[in-house]
This record gives C-alpha cells, sequence and structure tokens, in this order.
C-alpha cells in the first residue's frame, strides 16, 4: 500500500490547511497514521484465510455473512490484532510528533520544553514516560487479547 510508506507526520501540513491550528489537525494525523496499518493487515489476514476453511465451510452450508462472521473473521483476526498493535504504535509516535510541532499540553510538549531550556533530565524523563506507556499498553491491552485468540485457536503452549 503506497500511502503506507508515507510517514504519518507528513499529513500534518494538509490537516492544518483543512482543520486550522487546532487539536482537530492532530487527530487527523493520528487516524491517517493508524488506520492504514489496520487495514492493511485486516486486508492480509482475509486474504491469508485458507481455502481448506472456506471448501468446509461452504460444505458445512455457510453462505453470505456467515462465511465471514464463521469463518473469515476467526481466521483473519490474529492479523488484525497485529493490525491494531501496529496502528496504536504508529498513532502514538504521531500524536508525540503532532504534540512537538503544535504545543498541546501533552508529552511532546513537555519534550519540546526540555530541549528549549537545556534540560536533558527532563527529556530522558518523558522519554522513559513514553517507553513505559508503551509497554504497559502492549503488554495490558494487547497482551490478553493475544493470549485470548491463542488460547482459542489451541496455540497457548
Amino acid at each position: 500500500m503506497g500511502l503506507q510508506a508515507l510517514p504519518s507526520i507528513c499529513w500534518l501540513p494538509l490537516a492544518l490547511l483543512w482543520f486550522g491550528l487546532s487539536p482537530k489537525a492532530i487527530l487527523f494525523v493520528v487516524v491517517m497514521g493508524s488506520v492504514l496499518a489496520i487495514t492493511q493487515a485486516t486486508e492480509d489476514g482475509v486474504r491469508n484465510t485458507s481455502p481448506v476453511y472456506l471448501r468446509a465451510a461452504r460444505n458445512l452450508g455457510a453462505r453470505g455473512w456467515q462465511m465471514y462472521l464463521f469463518v473469515i473473521l476467526p481466521s483473519a483476526l490474529p492479523s488484525i490484532i497485529t493490525g491494531m498493535k501496529l496502528g496504536w504504535s504508529f498513532a502514538w509516535r504521531s500524536l508525540l510528533a503532532g504534540e512537538l510541532l503544535y504545543t498541546l499540553p501533552g508529552l511532546g510538549y513537555l519534550l519540546t520544553m526540555g530541549r528549549e531550556l537545556n534540560d536533558m533530565g527532563r527529556v530522558v524523563a518523558v522519554m522513559l514516560v513514553v517507553i513505559t506507556l508503551g509497554l504497559l499498553t502492549d503488554k495490558i491491552l494487547f497482551g490478553q487479547l493475544e493470549q485470548r485468540v491463542r488460547e482459542r485457536w489451541g496455540l497457548q503452549t
């Protein structure tokens, strides 16, 4: 997907033209940074559904929405979760980059202030907070979700 190669912060000038200097512009950049990764992973998961599953479902009488709900979606779920993890990480980076360029009260603003004041301690502390929040989100939210999917598919060791 060609748009995925574009860094999400490149959407900021367009967002500023459309929404002005506002939080809506940052939200647009965050969404554009994450939606493409989620979409691409979902498309790959659907496309890589095993033909054996599809034939078995057809033989058992699944048609239309039943095929999507009970066969394709469960088969694509690991890829969708991976896309959500990637989308979240891209969105997180986009948010921080947007905050660096547009002074919203947040971690990006604290990084900018640390840089402007030559306060290396503040910069490192904010970086550690960003890393900690990323690890916690990955462990708490996505870790539990992945574990449930692995248990459901019998992949838990």
